[in-house]
Order: structure tokens, then sequence, then C-alpha cells
């Protein structure tokens, strides 16, 4: 199981994300429209920057939906290699099977 406040913090990077969306990608067009003046993409530049380094896509880290763990996480699934594991064993994922020989 993974530390609370880790998991917590990912709750909270996730909901920034969605918050600040649309405005950082309004102020990413006017940085990269060539056609502004550069004062203008400037000062969208410092707003960008401005804005929560938490509410960046990038920051968000793929965790497990049941233990929160980091590492070894399937996206399509959200969920780590070790729970995929125990819950296919137990046959409670559609369609997967344990494979023994």
């Amino acid at each position: 199981m993974a530390k609370v406040s880790m998991v917590n913090r990912e709750v909270k990077r996730a909901k920034l994300t969605k918050q600040f969306a649309a405005k950082r990608a309004a102020l990413k067009a006017v940085i990269k429209d060539l056609n502004k003046p550069i004062e203008e993409r400037f000062k969208a530049t410092t707003k960008l920057a401005a804005l929560p380094r938490n509410s960046s896509a990038t920051r968000m880290h793929n965790r497990c939906q049941l233990t929160g763990r980091p590492h070894a996480v399937y996206r399509k699934l959200k969920l780590s290699r070790i729970m995929l594991r125990d819950l296919a064993s137990f046959g409670q994922i559609p369609g997967m099977v344990k494979s023994s020989w």
C-alpha cells in the first residue's frame, strides 16, 4: 500500500490539471502563434509560468487504483502488475486467465 499522502497528492494534481487545462491550452496557443507580437507572447509565457506547477499534466503519475503503487502500472486497466495477477488468479477480470504449465 502506498502512503496516503502520496495518493492524495496525485488526486490534488488531477483536480488542478482539470481545473487549469483550458487556461493552459489557451496560453500555449498564444505562445506558439508566430504571427503574434513578441511582447504578447512573452506576457503569455509569464502568465503560464505563474500558474500552479502541479496544474501541468506532465506532473501526473500513473498509480494503481487499488493500492496506489506507482511502478509497473498498466495504463489500460489502471492496475499494478501485482493486483492484476491477484485479480486474474481469482477470476475477477473478464477474459483474463492466469497461465500455468
